[in-house]
């Protein structure tokens, strides 16, 4: 069988893989950084614990932004062009934060850095889903490597000031832009990579995967924010090691499935991983002492969950549609640890598991109706 029908071992899945990890890595950095600077951004610009919460939401806007720009010019430019304008952009946002006298240019520069973050993120994931499932959970799983990092950059470079570890990101953005100048990306191809290659796609499939997307990103993102809180109400010692092991797991989870995933369907794998999850999330509700290990099992389900959807989606949908299908899964994460938050408020953090079983159940009916509608498409591959 020629390499063309499994994207996943194309030589160019290969020669270019590596400005894919570096992109990958300095996003994940970039993208976990506010939350442990918020005591030096309350430092440096006199802002209370409240209000600088803003720069965290000024990069996550500048980020929801970023899909539809670069659907659109996946159009019209190729995507080395495009990754490196969204790379500009990023380093840009990361200086101005960096070197910012007043907290309105740091705000500038957060919406900025989000915007470039975005733009290269939309522009990636497109280019490397369309090889398949390897490349494409590989430089996820860095992303997360990267998230993994960025907080140790901070407490390491806290004696220094705030500047540091945004000047460390925009380093990592000027070797990210070479490499993607000397070793190029993969080219988003102008039509879908699966069977269905001609003929009109019903709105009803991008809108589930949409949809599918957006909850996904609120599973993950809602995780993330709070099950710390939900084994603090159980007492549990040290549940910030907790958080970091679910990042660590989502990490793996990727690692694995790019190492062992591409023999699989993408559909299947996405069901399976959803299923663990799921299961997780309700013995979770249902036994609560079990919660810590099941918070780790939880990340090493989901991890592969977006990456792969991405390789599904792209065989099913013209490729270059799929950037803005990503805009579902920004809101997703823009509007999900509020709702959680908001649940924990009203009935405490014994509601939290609750919220993150009915995200986990409406995933896995997303899948599943998904499934039955890309059949057709699906069929003899």
């Amino acid at each position: 069988m020629s390499a063309s029908a499994h994207p996943d071992r194309s030589p160019r899945a290969h020669l270019t893989l590596l400005p894919g990890l570096l992109a990958f890595l300095t996003m994940g950095v970039l993208q976990a950084v506010y939350g442990p600077a918020f005591p030096a951004f309350e430092r440096k610009f006199g802002v209370n614990a409240e209000g600088v919460a803003l720069v965290a939401s000024f990069h996550f806007l500048g980020s929801a932004a970023a899909p539809l720009l670069t659907g659109v010019a996946l159009a019209h430019f190729s995507t080395r062009r495009v990754a490196n304008a969204g790379l500009v952009v990023l380093l840009i946002g990361v200086v101005l934060v960096a070197l910012a006298p007043g907290w309105t240019l740091a705000l500038a520069g957060a919406l900025t850095g989000g915007l470039g973050l975005g733009i290269v993120s939309a522009a990636l994931n497109t280019a490397y889903a369309s090889l398949g499932t390897r490349p494409s959970n590989t430089v996820n799983a860095v992303f997360g490597l990267g998230s993994l990092l960025s907080p140790l950059l901070v407490v390491a470079s806290a004696p220094q000031g705030l500047g540091v570890p945004f000047l460390v990101i925009a380093v990592l953005a000027l070797f990210t832009l070479g490499a993607v100048s000397l070793w190029n990306v993969p080219e988003v191809p102008k039509h879908r990579t699966g069977q269905a290659e001609s003929g009109r796609v019903p709105l009803r499939i991008p809108l589930m995967f949409s949809l599918l997307l957006g909850t996904y990103v609120s599973l993950e993102v809602g995780f993330g924010a709070w099950i710390a809180t939900h084994l603090t109400g159980l007492n549990w010692t040290n549940p910030a090691l907790i958080v970091s092991g679910y990042w660590a797991g989502l990490m793996i989870g990727r690692l694995l499935t790019g190492a062992f995933g591409a023999r699989f369907q993408p559909q299947h794998l996405v069901l399976g991983a959803v299923i663990t999850a799921t299961l997780a999330t309700l013995v979770t509700t249902l036994v609560p002492t079990l919660a810590a290990p099941l918070y780790l099992l939880a990340g090493l389900a989901v991890g592969p969950v977006f990456p792969t959807t991405l390789v599904w989606l792209s065989r099913a949908i013209p490729v270059r549609t799929v950037p803005f299908l990503l805009i579902s899964g920004s809101l997703g994460g823009a509007v999900s640890p509020s709702l959680i938050g908001w649940t924990n408020a009203q009935y405490g953090s014994g509601s939290i598991p609750v919220a993150f079983l009915a995200l986990a159940a409406l995933l896995l009916l997303l899948v599943l109706v998904t499934q039955w509608l890309t059949r057709p498409a699906n069929a003899g591959q």
